[in-house]
């Protein structure tokens, strides 16, 4: 934080979990301000569990909605996931169980329709579209009904949100299927309604005991530059993000992989 906020590097925009700038105060909320004053912000959560029947967290939306009043952030995102259910029965608290993870959706119409009502629901508490994330994701349904792209087309076509792409997660999923990654996730893209793109993300990934794990822990790797080059060939020019979230080096190794993007 102290690195960018006195050097001032020539980036368009930063982008932050939200849920790290919840509290009404206190060092989180005055760095977040502090970043705002230097370049726009981009609001990206990892907790709204937009796939989740039992339905949205109305703390958590409310909290959403406060920062994004404060901040009025350049985008809004969040992932097509659900962690939120109600495990049995809902705990003391009277709060559905949360598996603290980004769980993957089954790509049904139900799935769909769950998503469009909640993905409604947010942009008309925050007053503006949001951007859905693809996931990667370790497991795949049985029911799955609908291509992943075809998902997105409607979830977009039918809520008036967009997407955000993540390139990495693309070739994560292809690799871990067995799957030829460049090709598998350009044929995604190329499937792709190419307006409801609004942002891409990319990052590292590693081989965790024969798993490869979308860690953000490490430079982008070849393929994920190729789709990459790919995606702006089909989709245009738009925002593009370095993800780092693990092992985060010295920021001159940030800024270099955002160098390579640009």
């Amino acid at each position: 934080y102290e690195a960018v906020l006195a050097g001032r590097p020539p980036l368009a925009f930063l982008e932050v979990h939200s849920e790290n700038f919840f509290g009404d105060g206190g060092a989180p909320l005055a760095v977040l301000q502090q970043g705002r004053e230097a370049y726009p912000i981009s609001l990206h959560g990892v907790g709204l569990s937009l796939g989740s029947a039992i339905g949205l967290d109305d703390t958590h939306l409310a909290r959403l909605a406060r920062l994004v009043r404060r901040i009025e952030p350049v985008r809004v995102s969040d992932h097509a996931s659900f962690a939120r259910a109600p495990f049995g029965a809902v705990d003391a608290h009277g709060q559905a169980v949360h598996a603290g993870d980004l769980l993957p959706l089954a790509f049904t119409e139900a799935s769909l329709r769950v998503m469009v009502r909640h993905v409604q629901r947010v942009q008309e508490a925050i007053g503006r579209p949001i951007l859905v994330e693809n996931l990667s994701a370790y497991l795949r349904w049985a029911d799955d009904a609908l291509a992943e792209p075809e998902f997105f087309n409607e979830l977009a076509q039918r809520s008036g949100c967009g997407m955000l792409l993540d390139v990495n997660n693309l070739v994560v999923n292809a690799l871990n299927a067995g799957q030829a990654p460049v090709a598998q996730a350009c044929a995604f893209v190329d499937a792709l309604d190419r307006r409801i793109v609004g942002e891409i993300h990319l990052a590292g990934f590693s081989e965790q005991r024969g798993l490869i794990v979308d860690d953000h822990g490490s430079r982008v790797h070849a393929p994920v530059w190729r789709v990459y080059r790919h995606a702006i060939e089909r989709l245009g020019l738009g925002p593009t993000l370095i993800e780092w979230d693990t092992d985060v080096p010295a920021l001159d190794v940030l800024l270099g992989e955002a160098a390579l993007a640009q």
